[in-house]
């Protein structure tokens, strides 16, 4: 992992020609890891430094897959593009999908191919067409270098407006026709590493290394074994927390492990269990040998690298490092006549070194089980370097750190929401877009708050950003709406990006309301216009000093929109509820109903929990028998959950289902493999009204002896309904002298709680004086009813 700082050609130089001894006949792909916005640097001096004739970046071939040949085919045959469209879209859309298949697969597909005979001849022709290279393109990342001019070795392809040419092979048959494929990586990592140092520097007027700070420092061992090791590089997902809670990483040794045993392979065979348990002295260290004890000394005894393999048959035996290399691949390849080959060598050469041949059978037997799950050492230290960096980052500069990680995931609405929460849990404010204070990454604010980025709003350009802020800086700070309409470039900045930056409270800092700038926003702009071609046109007073005023600026102040269409305004442009959260009014009352809040939930198979949340996305997903299921992501503000929804109840409750509802999910919950976050499978999903009219069983409103509590309980009394509402009422009473009751209202007098009634309640009680208590057990123990049902 090569950071890009400055490009020093011997550096570089001796790094590439490692790798390009012509004499070596197979040469592996190499993956070194660039800075994600300097990776065209890299490129560009290796096409320097060895020669344009010898560097060359590699095609790409688009292909006619199912979809495209259909559009394609049908667009040549004449066909509407709506007829060519709903066709193609009745072929699944899955990875390796083909014509055939969908036929096989989508029954209304074949049925139309059967029936209609303008149908059957477009597939027919498409189907001669499909898997046909379509267009070409750059690989993104991967370069080609020859010994000699690259003309010599493979045809090259360039059409106009190409800077340089490719190869006309793509990058599968290069490795066949033995040349080197380097892929030049963009790891995220290193520019979130790169901008926070920059930044930090910049606020310090300091010279911060990042590549000399200290490696056991004792804050930063800390924050990793709490835990908190959200946007840390490799740290993140919750399967590595929970490993790191119970392996509480105390030197760099053990970083290096980390990232290598947070693996499919050793969480399934047990090497973690036996490395945490060794290292915490709950089992004894053994050796194979005592000549191993060296190498495995840093890993308790566990053979967890590949380079321990090839050590070990080194010192055991007597290998060469290259014939080492040759039985970590066999070991790794598990081919049964190699393997015989291996272990006869590898036992006659541990008996040359006086080592017995049951002993060398063991150790091998024992090299060969774990040299499936082994990892590279190198590549593993290189990461953990960075694991450190991050952590260090966040422990002593956390503003800095959490503002360039927000900047290098600005377009991942996903990532936003949880680095945005992350940013709260350290204590740093995160202040909302502002066109008097933002630029277009997110910035920190004096080591104690992150303002939010400009480029990370829907719909406004960079060069619109660039023009709003360099306007700023050169000219002052905009005093309101009109001053900053007739200051912009109305060429960049138009009514549309005008309407996304009040939405997402960029002019919040005018000290209007979002309802007033919306509402003055077409006078502002055509007040601005006339300026512009008043100037344009020379019109002056009579002494030339000044343009005549062009209109009145006066701002029709009217009170904000109510919370949730601000909010659900917000969102819109920011793609995440930033100043607000329409789940927080109903924090205290779902927190008596769900388990817990969605960020502390823990995979429990065995029985089934109760979580709810704002439904903030919906995916529907054909299965292979043609039904559909979903998955939901729930948002309660503290993180997203995704659960997943079977056919048979999608069917039941779809009609629940829909952006920014409010939904109480019943189910068990796991670990997602692929990401390590925590997923729920659904047996059943409620809305909040239904689950308020049956399981809501009693508000507790509490009331102190005063004249305004007898006026509010006067207007409770005339809410109350003789039976049919479900919810019972209870008044807790406290005393002028102290003296505290509790009066639950007769079983037939209740009252209708819905989203109005809930509002009216905290407006005359107050919200802290509400208690929701929900009957959890009955709604644990509804039965799902069918759509059938």
């Amino acid at each position: 992992v090569i950071e890009i700082t400055d490009l020093d050609p011997l550096e570089y130089g001796l790094l590439f020609e490692r790798f390009l001894n012509p004499e070596r006949v197979s040469l592996p792909d190499f993956d070194i890891d660039f800075c994600m916005d300097r990776r065209d640097e890299v490129i560009e001096y290796v096409s320097q430094r060895y020669g344009r004739d010898r560097v060359s970046q590699i095609i790409t071939y688009g292909t006619m897959a199912a979809r495209a040949v259909v559009r394609d085919v049908g667009r040549v045959m004449g066909h509407a593009y709506g007829f060519m469209d709903s066709l193609a879209k009745m072929v699944p859309f899955e990875v390796g999908i083909t014509l055939d298949k969908a036929l096989e697969a989508e029954p209304a597909l074949k049925q139309r191919y059967e029936e209609e005979e303008e149908i059957q001849q477009l597939i027919d022709a498409a189907r001669l067409l499909e898997g046909l290279p379509r267009n070409v393109g750059k690989h993104a990342g991967g370069v080609v270098i020859a010994p000699d001019n690259i003309a010599e070795f493979v045809s090259l392809y360039k059409e106009p407006g190409m800077a340089q040419p490719v190869t006309q092979f793509d990058k599968d048959d290069l490795e066949s026709i033995g040349l080197v494929k380097f892929d030049f990586l963009g790891l995220r990592t290193l520019t979130v590493i790169h901008n926070a140092v920059k930044m930090i520097n910049r606020a310090e007027g300091g010279e911060l290394d990042i590549n000399r700070i200290a490696l056991d420092d004792a804050k930063t061992y800390e924050l990793i074994k709490s835990g908190r090791t959200t946007g840390v590089f490799q740290l993140e997902s919750r399967g590595m927390k929970e490993i790191i809670m119970r392996l509480l990483p105390d030197q760099f040794e053990d970083l290096i492990a980390l990232v290598a045993l947070f693996r499919p392979g050793p969480l399934q065979s047990g090497m973690v269990d036996d490395f945490i348990n060794r290292k915490h002295g709950r089992e004894r260290i053994e050796y194979p040998h005592p000549d191993l004890e060296e190498i495995l000394h840093p890993t308790y005894g566990v053979i967890l690298y590949q380079e321990q393999v090839m050590q070990i048959a080194q010192v055991l035996s007597g290998y060469t490092l290259g014939a080492a290399d040759l039985l970590r691949r066999a070991m790794g390849k598990k081919k049964p006549e190699e393997m015989a080959k291996q272990r006869a060598a590898f036992v006659e050469g541990a008996d040359a070194r006086s080592v017995d041949s049951d002993t060398s059978g063991y150790i091998f037997d024992l090299v060969e089980k774990f040299a499936g799950y082994g990892f590279n050492k190198s590549h593993s230290a290189a990461y953990a370097l960075l694991t450190y960096q991050t952590a260090w980052l966040k422990t002593h500069y956390p503003a800095e750190f959490m503002a360039s990680s927000l900047t290098a995931d600005m377009e991942h609405t996903d990532k936003v929401v949880t680095l945005i929460a992350e940013t709260r849990a350290l204590g740093l404010e995160v202040h909302p877009p502002s066109v008097n204070h933002c630029q277009t990454s997110f910035k920190p604010v004096s080591g104690e708050a992150v303002y939010y980025g400009l480029g990370a709003l829907k719909g406004v350009g960079e060069k619109a950003i660039d023009g709003i802020v360099l306007e700023r800086e050169s000219n002052g700070a905009y005093r309101d709406l009109f001053d900053f309409c007739e200051r912009i470039d109305s060429k960049s900045v138009n009514k549309r990006l005008l309407e996304a930056l009040i939405h997402g409270g960029a002019l919040d800092c005018f000290d209007e309301t979002r309802a007033s700038h919306l509402a003055n926003l077409q006078s502002a702009v055509d007040l601005a216009e006339k300026q512009a071609r008043d100037l344009a046109s020379g019109q002056n007073d009579l002494f030339g000093i000044a343009p005549p005023e062009t209109g009145v600026k006066e701002l029709k102040r009217l009170p904000e929109w109510p919370e949730a269409k601000r909010l659900g305004a917000e969102k819109g442009v920011l793609g995440l509820f930033l100043t607000g959260h329409p789940f927080e009014p109903l924090r205290a009352e779902m927190n008596t109903l769900s388990d817990d809040e969605i960020v502390s939930l823990k995979p429990v198979t065995e029985r089934e929990l109760l979580v709810a949340g704002l439904v903030t996305g919906t995916r529907i997903i054909k299965t292979k028998r043609g039904d559909n299921f979903a998955i939901l992501t729930l948002d309660d503000n503290s993180a997203r959950i995704e659960v997943s929804v079977s056919p048979k109840l999608l069917l039941a409750r779809r009609h629940l289902i829909h952006q920014d509802a409010v939904l109480v999910a019943r189910g068990t919950t796991s670990l997602d493999d692929y990401t390590g976050n925590v997923q729920m499978r659904a047996s059943d999903v409620f809305d909040l009204p239904t689950v308020r009219s049956q399981w809501l069983e009693r508000i507790v409103i509490r009331v102190k002896q005063n004249e305004a509590g007898s006026t509010a309980l006067d207007w409770l009394r005339a809410q109350l309904r003789d039976g049919g509402a479900a919810t019972r009422i209870s008044v807790e009473f406290e005393r002028e002298n102290g003296d505290q009751g509790r009066v639950n209202i007769g079983g037939r007098w209740r009252l209708e709680v819905d989203d109005e009634m809930k509002e009216q309640l905290e407006a005359r009680f107050g919200a802290h004086n509400l208690e929701y208590l929900y009957d959890r057990s009955g709604l644990l123990l509804a039965e799902f009813e069918s759509a059938a049902a």
